[in-house]
């Protein structure tokens, strides 16, 4: 049953370790469960903006869990985690785990594998470990080494390693960059005192460019930054909320006064700065998630930014940053390095334990060699661990490099072309894309036409608003959505005022005209399990279809079996 198989109370280290990311809700007509317009003060004293929606996907889909793993996923050995990684120009994947065996045989804070071939077909050989790999700046009784960036230039790989606070994980004062020209097997540091100290600038993750950063425009090496920590803090400490930008000569990535800092914008054209204080982020969010939850104890509010990683998809021209939360993907877009960036592809997990078929994870890379030619098809990496709840103690699944299936599609225009047809449903056309305020058990399995079934939105958070519908590639003529309930549980399962309908376009989520439904909807448990709601609405067009309201119960989730859409 539901309640019994997934709302366990978490273990009391679960609030020390970050995992996966809660997508923030795309606007709509109504507004969204989280606002994203809120600002603060930069340290420049300008005003920083949330980024805003980006409608430049049309279809983002990604596997509820991880398929993949270096060699393979399930053999339940504690690989590590983290895992920003490279592509080196011998082809193959270079990539720094944290607490783990890697491929060895020994648990270490920090090391590096090479991984070979492509998901699916992955070999994984160790290169170094340990004490080969950098060095903890302050008292090492008090702190790691933490991998997050890695870069290959001319040949040679760059690893940023930080200090990381032991036990809470939420304080990281001290970063720099380390080198190995033998492809992993030694590292060498000449630094003798951290590249960036005082909180700032402290996670760094280079720009991933491509095979030996062969995709940049101007020959430079890009580094994203992070203040403050590597992820939400759970405390009062900072929590980062600004994305900062570097980029240095490919001769100097180990030369802090080669590297020059984004400092705004003059006409269009970035500016840098050789000063670390006169940088200006390129990318702000200081909304949260999850601010209202049901377990006691269980880790809320949480911020957005979080490291991860940021790649170019050269097909697609695209920057994407793919940021988390501990229970979400918040991923974001832009044209160029510096931005502008906006808001996009959010993806809600909910609330722990986890189960190997549907679970998020932390520091969220994409490697650039798994993206397909023509950039739409690519593989997301990410981790849990069962420290923090993710999974029951012992159970190391996706404790490794892991990874699932993620597919974008661009937005162009186009002409709906579709005639009347009562037997042609559109929740069927190729390219359909269920998108949700949240899955319990991850199963995209309202358009299968299996009405005796049931997907729920509970995440053991307490939402103002849940929906199910699609998303297309194409804009079609639609006039009625048949909306089939899940269960009926004693705490939830039911929209608690009238479902409306909402059709999606210019990536706007707008109410219909003239709505009704057959038969009448009631606003509790009387709405029945497995019963078919049928609502006409007047004949509009639109990219994406959803049935949205209130959410219902004391623990606020609706539930599905079945949702068609038609053109009659």
């Amino acid at each position: 049953m539901r309640k019994s198989r997934l709302l366990i109370t978490l273990a009391a280290g679960m609030a020390v370790v970050t995992m996966a990311t809660v997508p923030a809700v795309q606007a709509d007509s109504t507004g969204a469960d989280h606002a994203r317009d809120s600002g603060r003060e930069t340290a420049t004293g300008a005003k920083a903006v949330n980024a805003p929606e980006s409608g430049y996907f049309s279809t983002v889909n990604i596997d509820p869990g991880a398929t993949v793993g270096a060699p393979a996923i399930g053999d339940n050995k504690e690989h590590g985690d983290l895992w920003p990684s490279c592509w080196s120009n011998d082809d193959n994947v270079y990539a720094a785990y944290g607490d783990g065996v890697g491929f060895g045989d020994s648990w270490q804070d920090i090391g590096v594998a090479r991984i070979g071939g492509t998901p699916g077909n992955l070999t994984s050989v160790q290169r170094a470990s340990g004490d080969g790999i950098g060095r903890v700046w302050g008292a090492p009784q008090d702190y790691y080494r933490k991998p997050t960036g890695m870069v290959c230039v001319n040949g040679d790989l760059y690893l940023a390693v930080q200090d990381l606070k032991k036990g809470t994980l939420d304080n990281a004062p001290r970063a720099t960059v380390v080198k190995s020209a033998d492809k992993g097997a030694t590292w060498t540091s000449d630094k003798v005192e951290p590249m960036f100290s005082d909180q700032k600038f402290t996670t760094v993750m280079f720009l991933d460019y491509g095979k030996d950063n062969a995709n940049s425009p101007d020959g430079y090496v890009y580094a994203y930054g992070l203040d403050y920590n590597w992820r939400d803090t759970f405390d009062p400490d900072p929590d980062p909320t600004d994305v900062y930008l570097a980029r240095m000569p490919a001769t100097s990535v180990m030369d802090r006064s080669a590297w020059r800092f984004y400092a705004g914008d003059s006409g269009g054209t970035p500016r840098w700065s050789s000063s670390l204080d006169q940088r200006v982020p390129v990318l702000h969010d200081d909304h949260r998630v999850y601010q209202n939850v049901g377990t006691p104890g269980r880790v809320r509010d949480l911020s957005v930014i979080s490291q991860g990683g940021v790649v170019y998809d050269k097909p697609l021209k695209r920057y994407i940053y793919t940021s988390w939360t501990e229970y979400t993907y918040e991923f974001y877009e832009a044209p160029s390095p510096w931005g502008p960036w906006k808001h996009c592809t959010p993806k809600d997990f909910g609330g722990y334990p986890w189960i190997h078929t549907k679970h998020g994870g932390y520091a969220t890379t994409i490697p650039s060699k798994y993206i397909s030619a023509d950039g739409k098809s690519m593989w997301l990496q990410s981790n849990v661990c069962p420290c923090g709840g993710g999974y029951p103690a012992g159970d190391f699944w996706a404790y490794t490099f892991s990874l699932r299936k993620m597919s974008l599609t661009p937005s162009v225009p186009t002409t709906p072309d579709n005639t009347a047809d009562g037997s042609r449903n559109l929740a069927r056309e190729p390219g359909t894309v269920p998108v949700e305020r949240a899955t319990h058990f991850g199963r995209a399995i309202y358009n299968d036409g299996d009405k005796a079934q049931n997907e729920d939105g509970w995440n053991d958070e307490r939402k103002p608003t849940s929906w199910w519908g699609y998303t297309w590639p194409r804009t079609y003529r639609l006039n009625q959505v048949a909306y089939t309930t899940g269960t009926m549980f004693g705490d939830g399962g039911w929209f608690s005022d009238p479902p409306r309908i909402q059709v999606r376009r210019d990536g706007v989520w707008t109410d219909v005209t003239g709505r009704r439904v057959t038969p009448s909807y009631p606003t509790s448990s009387a709405a029945g399990t497995n019963q078919t709601y049928v609502f006409d609405f007047d004949t509009t067009t639109g990219d994406g279809v959803r049935v949205i309201g209130a959410s219902g119960g004391t623990q606020t989730f609706t539930s599905i079996a079945e949702l068609a859409a038609y053109y009659r």
